[in-house]
């Protein structure tokens, strides 16, 4: 199956690195696609507790989900990814 996140703080192909490189370290998460232009992550899962897992692991990177908080913190962190992606 195959979903789509709509996420906050994306700006640019760092961060799209990190975002690829930590969702790829999830079990069952595969084919992993992150577009700037809307700020979306699309990919692969096999179970859908999957989804959330994914959600956590963006939140941590400072990649909140559109529509959950976006403190000064995510918004650090995503700097932070941006930087080392």
């Amino acid at each position: 199956m195959k979903t789509t996140l709509h996420i906050q703080n994306l700006k640019c192909t760092g961060c799209e690195h990190s975002i690829i490189k930590k969702l790829s370290s999830l079990d069952g998460i595969k084919e992993i696609f992150v577009n700037i232009e809307d700020s979306s992550v699309l990919f692969s899962y096999q179970l859908e507790a999957q989804i959330d897992n994914v959600q956590v692991e963006l939140a941590k990177l400072g990649y909140p989900v559109v529509g959950e908080k976006n403190s000064l913190g995510s918004k650090t962190k995503s700097y932070v990814s941006c930087a080392v992606g």
